[in-house]
Formats: structure tokens, sequence, C-alpha cells
């Protein structure tokens, strides 16, 4: 059985974000109740070298985003990462979905065989399409779902296996 891209992709990003969502409504539930600033939830993070919470859901983004422009041979469009509040990052989502949106499934062919090159700290990797989405840019997104999930739970955020799976 062969799955084209997209199919692997998008709809995986789109899910992940809607998991997220519903995560955040439970984060903002979880602030109200105990009468704490959102805005610490945002701030936490699980070991001081990691990134905040908001730093994981802007990781989400951008590696969504770039996966879609990578294996489409397309521009994808730059956020500033200057969220400070769960109202900024869910903007963040609407924006990073609404954009998904918009790639339609025609633009990926050719995507699995497409040369990706993604330049981090360090250096630069060259993948063939297929195995830059299913070695690094899957991987990489549900690490930051994973961990921002992970955040909200060491955070007292009364959210479960199945709320990460967005069977609740």
């Amino acid at each position: 059985m062969s799955i084209p891209p997209y199919d692997l992709s998008i709809p995986a990003f789109q899910r992940g974000f809607a998991v997220l969502s519903k995560l955040l409504d439970k984060a903002e539930a979880f602030a109200e109740e105990r009468k704490i600033k959102p805005e610490i939830l945002v701030n936490a993070r699980l070991a001081p070298d990691m990134l905040p919470l908001a730093g994981q859901i802007q990781r989400m983004s951008d590696t969504a985003k770039g996966a879609a422009a990578r294996l489409t041979g397309t521009e994808a469009p730059s956020f500033a990462d200057d969220e400070t509040t769960l109202a900024d990052l869910r903007v963040r989502i609407a924006n990073t979905v609404s954009y998904l949106a918009t790639v339609p499934e025609s633009a990926f062919k050719g995507g699995a065989e497409r040369t990706v090159v993604v330049k981090t700290r360090g250096g630069e990797t060259s993948y063939a399409g297929k195995d830059y989405l299913l070695t690094f840019a899957l991987p990489n997104f549900y690490f930051h779902l994973t961990t921002a999930y992970a955040i909200l739970r060491h955070n007292g955020v009364p959210v479960g296996k199945l709320d990460y799976l967005g069977r609740t």
C-alpha cells in the first residue's frame, strides 16, 4: 500500500492541532478554576533547557508549515514567535490550520521524491521528501505535541491519554 504525502501530512497536522486546541481548552478552564494566570502555563516548561509551552506550539506550527511547503516546493508563511497568552497561541494555531487548508492535495504530486533540505543549528541535511516526512517532520511535530501535553499535565491540568488521542 502506498500512501500519498498529502494523506500522511495535512490530515495528521490538522488533527494534531485539533487535539492541541482541546488541551488548551482544558488549560484555560484549569487556570480559571484555580485562579492562576494562564500565562504561567504559557511559560511553563519541563526542564530549564527545554522550550516552554509557547515554544512547543510555535515549533509544531513551524514544522507543519515547513513540511507542507517543502513537500510542495512552495514558501510557507512566516510567523513572529511572539505569542505570550493562550489567546495568542490559539491565533497561531488557527493561522497555521488556515494555511494548511490552502495547500491543495495536487501540489504534493512528486513530493515523495522531491529533495528536501533542512537547515538546523547542526548544519544542513538533505532528504527525499518521503524520508523527510517520515523520519523528521512527523516525529518532530508529535514530539512537540507530546511535550505540550506533558507540560500541561505536569502543571496539574487534568488531561490524560484519551485527551492526547483526541478521544474526549
